[in-house]
C-alpha cells in the first residue's frame, strides 16, 4: 500500500513577494516510485511535482520523510525558476483596447501596501510574454507596512528582450505637508522628478538626463510623465516614467531598458506606460 505524508515546507518565496504564498510539500511512495510535490497556494505559480525511482536499497518510513526534506530544499531553486517563467498571458486577460497585449490590476491580494489600503488599485497593459519578478522583503515595504516613510516598490515586471517596469510608491507626506494633495500641489513636473529621480534610475537623478515631459489630465487625476536617458542609471540608460497622487501616496511607474532593448520596444514600452492609471 503507497504511504503518503504532508509535511509543511519553510518558504522559500519571501513574505514580500507580489502574491502570499505558501508552499507545502507531498509525498507519496510505492514499491516502483517516489514522488514529490511543491504546493503554491498563490493561483499564479505552478505546483512542481518531482519523480523518481526507489533507491535499490530499502528505506524506512523515516529516512523517507528525511530524504523528501533534504530534496525540498535541494529542489527549492528548481522551484522558483520555474514560478518565474510564467509568461503573464497565461493569466492576466486580453487588453479590449489592444488584444495583443493582457491587463494587470493591482487588487489588495497583490501587495502589502495595497492590503493595508496605502495605494489604490491601479493598472496598466503588459505584452503576454512578459512575466513577474520578485520584489525583495527590504524593497516591498512589507516590513514598514501601514506607516512607511520611504518609497517602496509594489509589483515588477520584465522581457530580457524588451525591458522592464515596476511601481514605485512614495508617502505623500516625504513631497508635501498637505494632506490629499493632487500632484499639481506638490509642484512642477520637474520638481516632483527632482524628489522622485533616483527611484527611477536606481541610483542618483541628474537634471540633464530629463529629455522630455507631459501633463495628462484623466478625469479627475493629473500625470507626469518623462522621457530621460540615463547612461549611468542601474535600471537601464532609457527610462520612461509616469507619477500621479492618489490618497496619501504618490504612485510612480517606470520603464526601463537598456540601449539594446531601446531600439527594439520603445514603442512598446511606450504603449505600457501610456496605458498606466490609479
Amino acid at each position: 500500500m503507497a504511504a503518503t505524508s504532508a509535511i509543511p515546507f519553510a518558504r522559500i518565496l519571501s513574505p514580500s513577494q507580489t502574491h502570499q504564498s505558501s508552499l507545502y510539500v507531498s509525498s507519496s511512495s510505492s514499491p516502483s516510485s517516489h514522488s514529490i510535490r511543491f504546493h503554491s497556494s498563490s493561483p499564479h505559480l505552478p505546483d512542481l511535482s518531482i519523480s523518481e525511482s526507489p533507491p535499490q536499497t530499502p528505506v524506512g518510513r523515516r529516512e523517507a520523510i528525511g530524504g523528501i526534506t533534504l530534496a525540498s530544499v535541494l529542489f527549492s531553486g528548481r522551484f522558483v525558476a520555474v514560478a518565474r517563467e510564467v509568461e503573464v498571458g497565461a493569466y492576466l486577460p486580453p487588453s479590449s483596447l489592444d488584444p495583443s497585449f493582457v491587463v494587470f490590476k493591482a487588487s489588495s491580494k497583490d501587495t502589502p501596501a495595497l492590503r493595508a489600503g496605502n495605494v489604490q488599485p491601479y493598472e496598466f497593459v503588459l505584452p503576454p510574454t512578459w512575466k513577474q519578478t520578485r520584489v525583495a522583503n527590504i524593497l516591498s515595504g512589507n516590513y514598514c507596512q501601514p506607516k512607511c516613510a520611504e518609497p517602496w516598490v509594489e509589483v515588477k515586471f520584465e522581457d530580457e528582450s524588451q525591458g522592464k517596469v515596476q511601481v514605485v510608491a512614495s508617502p505623500l507626506i516625504r513631497l508635501t505637508n498637505k494632506l490629499n494633495a493632487k500632484i499639481e500641489d506638490i509642484g512642477s513636473p520637474e520638481k516632483v522628478i527632482a524628489s522622485l529621480g533616483p527611484f527611477v534610475t536606481g541610483n542618483s537623478f541628474d537634471p540633464d538626463e530629463l529629455l522630455e515631459t507631459s501633463v495628462e489630465k484623466l478625469g479627475d487625476q493629473t500625470y507626469y510623465t518623462y522621457l530621460l536617458e540615463t547612461p549611468f542609471a542601474l535600471t537601464g540608460s532609457h527610462n520612461l516614467a509616469k507619477a500621479t497622487a492618489k490618497g496619501n501616496t504618490v504612485v510612480l511607474f517606470v520603464a526601463s531598458a537598456n540601449d539594446k532593448q531601446w531600439q527594439a520596444s520603445q514603442k512598446t514600452l511606450k504603449t505600457i506606460l501610456d496605458s498606466f492609471r490609479v
